[in-house]
This record gives structure tokens, sequence and C-alpha cells, in this order.
């Protein structure tokens, strides 16, 4: 829907994914109809308004369409604040596949950027303002894109791990094997086979899990989940990922690429990932199939 459609406020057109990026950003405004996202009803005040320019501003097809059916720059939120630490880009990319990605903040006024938004020049100089950025932290292959470009930018250091290497070549450094890595201090890389060969989580200050998209929050099943329908490398392995770091990880927020976000006491999660690995542990390799997914 485009123009001749701005009388009837905001809308969703035809190029929608469902990616379900919109809905989080926008619950109750923006929801799920037909394999889609469309418009529930219009917002209220201005509170509401922001969370649809949110929803716009981050949209990776430019779908989610304002009244007039153009973008006003200067209601763009991002990075938006998630807390004092984690800042949400926005502008997510349609290279890959519309995940969100993160700045951390570090207490020395660096930051780090976990996965890639859209790139332009104007985007990076955002990204930058809250500090320098020193790595851009890849979690896998298909959030690779825009990498090299926001480190070069950046001065930044690229990481990526072995397994998935043939995504990011010239990567400054290759994460190796399964074991965690320290990178800088209080961030440790887990690599985390399964939803591809080289997946990673990155861990900070044991509070925030960046996982990629080696596990989500589900608001349909209300927990923490795994995209089996969507997993390239090894359901099994990512199973065994699951069992070896389940009792392991300590965290509050999981902050994943795609699937929604969730704080929660690291008790809880604990206890969430370890049924999660249980479960992971029952399923089998399945076909890919993308409307599979319980967002």
């Amino acid at each position: 829907m485009g123009t001749e459609h701005a009388d009837l406020g905001w809308q969703v057109d035809g190029r929608c994914s469902n990616c379900d990026v919109a809905r989080q950003l926008a619950p109750g405004l923006i929801g799920e109809a037909g394999s889609r996202s469309v418009v529930l009803r219009q917002p209220r005040d201005d509170a509401e308004t922001e969370r649809l320019h949110a929803a716009a501003h981050a949209c990776h097809t430019r779908s989610v369409r304002p009244p007039g059916g153009r973008l006003n720059e200067t209601r763009d939120p991002f990075p938006m604040a998630l807390d004092d630490t984690v800042l949400l880009c926005g502008h997510n990319s349609p290279h890959t596949a519309g995940a969100n990605s993160y700045l951390l903040r570090r207490p020395d006024g660096t930051s780090m950027m976990i996965d890639t938004p859209r790139w332009s020049p104007a985007l990076a100089a955002r990204y930058e303002a809250p500090g320098p950025v020193t790595d851009v932290l890849l979690t896998h292959r298909d959030h690779a894109a825009h990498g090299r470009r926001y480190a070069d930018r950046f001065g930044a250091r690229l990481w990526i791990h072995e397994g998935d290497l043939d995504a990011a070549p010239d990567a400054d450094r290759v994460l190796r094997g399964t074991e965690p890595t320290g990178i800088a201090p209080g961030v440790l890389a887990l690599p985390f086979p399964g939803h591809t060969r080289g997946s990673v989580l990155y861990l900070a200050d044991e509070r925030y899990c960046f996982s990629g998209d080696s596990f989500y929050w589900s608001r349909t099943t209300t927990d923490i989940e795994v995209v089996d329908s969507i997993t390239w490398y090894s359901i099994r392995e990512l199973a065994a990922s699951l069992t070896r770091a389940a009792g392991r990880l300590r965290f509050e927020w999981l902050l994943p690429g795609h699937g929604d976000r969730r704080h929660l006491p690291h008790e809880e999660m604990t206890s969430r990932l370890r049924d999660l690995a249980a479960r992971t542990q029952e399923l089998r390799p399945r076909p890919v199939d993308f409307t599979a997914v319980r967002w």
C-alpha cells in the first residue's frame, strides 16, 4: 500500500516478509495475519506513534508506512537504549534477513557492535556517537553482511568463527573450536555450533546474552525456543551445544538476532535453558520451513 492509501493512516505494505521486528517494537499496534504483519489499530497518543516510528525505521523492507507514505527522519529513535548498557541499532538490513543488531557499551566509554544493521555512512555516525566502536562481533554467517564496512569505518576488529569464515574471510579475529574465548574485559565468545557450523554466543557482564539465531524468546510459547525449522547445519549439534552450556551460562537479558528479547532473573534463564536443552535433544532434522517459526 503506497501513498494513495495515506488517508487510511499507518499501513504495512505487501513487501512484508513476516520477520516479526515490527511486532516486537509496536506490540498491540502491529500484529500478524495471513503470514505477514498488519496494523491492528491506529495510534492513540504520542507514545504509540513513537512505537510505530521505531517499527518503521527498523523494518528491513521499509513496509511499515506512516500517513503520507514517507518516513520522517527526525522521528528515527535509533540507536535505542534497552537499558544503560545495550542499545538496539534498528535499521535492519535485507542482507541479514532483517536481523536485529546491538551496541554493547563498555565501562571505558567504548562500544561493541553485535551483528550489523543496514550500511550507510550516516548510520555509522549515529552508532559511534555513544563512543568509539572497538569490535564488530558476528554471531554467524547469515548476519555477516556489512561487517567489514562497519569495522573499517570504526577502525574496529571484525570477529567471526572459523566454521563460518567463508562469509567474512577478511575478519581480523577468528574464533576456533568450541571453548569460550575472552575477547575483552567482561565479554566472552562462546562457540555454539548448530544453527550454522560457526554460530557464536557473545556474553557480557554475566548479564547479557547475544544469541544470534541459536535461540530466542517466543511470545507464542512464552519460553526460550530454537528455530528447528531453520537450522542450516545440525539440530543435533545445536542440542549438544545447549547441553554443554545450559548449566554454565549466566545472563538476564536474552538478545537474539531473530525473535523477541526478554529480561528475566538469571536463575529463571538458567532453568529455561536446561529445559530447552532437554527439548532440543528430542528434535530431529526437518526440511527448512520459514513459515513454521513460532514468533
